[in-house]
């Protein structure tokens, strides 16, 4: 289903990996000019090389066409892997190659362009895990497939990052990309990027000013421990009367971030916000609806993505859109279970609360004091 907004910008929900693949593929095998792929994960099986082979037949027709992957998420790739695409006149890179000095500062954006024309983004990597329709199998995930104004935006942030991915920066400049402290586009229709380093995180500030006034807000997170800012936020919302339902993994790819997200259960819901876990599979879902303002792309609700990730999110303001994501929440919501005060407060053991404590320690101040060292340590 498609949903237009005043600047003619059509956007269609990729709702699992079985509608978002072969939408993408089809895409890469209609483009005429250019395709620009950026993702965290891409994987040498039969996915990805489905995706190469298309990815290679777009070059052999003249096509231009520019790989970005990331060097810690992609590193089960091979050497030699990209050669076929190479070969046929493509180009292939990996974001900031693996060195211990800068292992943490990875590229977590989703993004798929062609011929400036098209573009999807999403939580979706290039992985047989996101195959299938998320309830009976594979990843629960979500993504959008858009034209209209943002595209060439998106174009040229892909740009940005493809021509940084050695992670070459003077050590006293900050990491961002040019313009990354600002939305782009327009009004209603913004693309917000981020990354390490000194500035305004617009992914933040954005959230933060739509929170203030919010009265309804629903929210799919796979790895959930917001800033302390972003939390006081959202208990504002459930304390004043409205309404905040989050849904959360009951399964995870990432038991530390889940242990840590577990360690707020408490507090939010003696606030009033109301939580839920998706139970059939593993839930990796990016989403954020704020009355009638949706926010979709790859950025979690967490300190990493929240202050070190290179990331993206696309933010809508149109009631129509969010009423499409609202169905989109409700229909997860559906395969989730709430969880009570009572009955958390009955399933947390004494060690259980302990191993949440630990995880909340080590991903709120471990991880950001190491990335922050790492930003330091780079090479003039």
């Amino acid at each position: 289903m498609s949903v237009r907004s005043p600047e003619a910008a059509a956007c269609n929900w990729l709702c699992a990996g079985q509608d978002g693949f072969p939408a993408m593929l089809a895409e890469i095998e209609a483009a005429q000019r250019s395709v620009q792929l950026e993702v965290y994960i891409f994987s040498p099986d039969g996915l990805g090389i489905a995706f190469r082979e298309a990815l290679t037949r777009a070059a052999g027709r003249n096509v231009k066409v520019r790989v970005l992957v990331d060097a810690l998420g992609s590193s089960r790739l091979p050497a030699g892997f990209w050669q076929p695409l190479i070969d046929a006149g493509g180009e292939a890179k990996q974001f900031n190659p693996l060195t211990l000095k800068r292992l943490g500062i990875r590229n977590h954006r989703k993004l798929l362009v062609c011929d400036e024309r098209v573009a999807f983004v999403g939580g979706f990597n290039i992985a047989p895990e996101y195959e299938g329709d998320g309830v009976v199998a594979g990843w629960c995930d979500l993504g959008v497939r858009l034209t209209g104004v943002l595209v060439p935006e998106l174009a040229r942030a892909f740009d940005g990052m493809f021509e940084r991915a050695e992670l070459r920066h003077k050590r006293f400049l900050p990491l961002n990309l040019p313009r990354r402290n600002r939305p782009l586009g327009t009004a209603n229709q913004q693309l917000l990027l981020s990354g390490p380093g000194r500035g305004w995180n617009p992914i933040k500030r954005a959230l933060r000013v739509d929170l203030a006034k919010a009265r309804d807000v629903r929210i799919i997170a796979a790895y959930f421990l917001p800033t302390w800012r972003i939390r006081r936020d959202l208990t504002r919302i459930a304390r004043r009367g409205g309404n905040v339902e989050i849904i959360l993994p009951a399964k995870s790819d990432v038991v530390v971030s889940q242990l840590a997200a577990r360690s707020l259960y408490r507090r939010m819901l003696k606030a009033g916000i109301r939580v839920y876990e998706y139970q059939p599979q593993i839930l990796h879902a990016k989403l954020i609806i704020i009355d009638d303002i949706v926010y979709v792309g790859s950025a979690n609700l967490d300190q990493r993505s929240l202050n070190i990730n290179y990331e993206l999110m696309v933010r809508f303001q149109q009631s129509d859109w969010a009423a499409e994501a609202r169905k989109h929440f409700l229909e997860r919501r559906e395969h989730s279970r709430e969880i009570t005060r009572d009955g958390w407060r009955n399933a947390c053991s004494f060690w259980q609360r302990l191993k949440q404590r630990w995880a909340y320690f080590l991903l709120v101040r471990i991880d950001p004091l190491i990335a922050r060292w790492q930003i330091r340590a780079l090479p003039d």
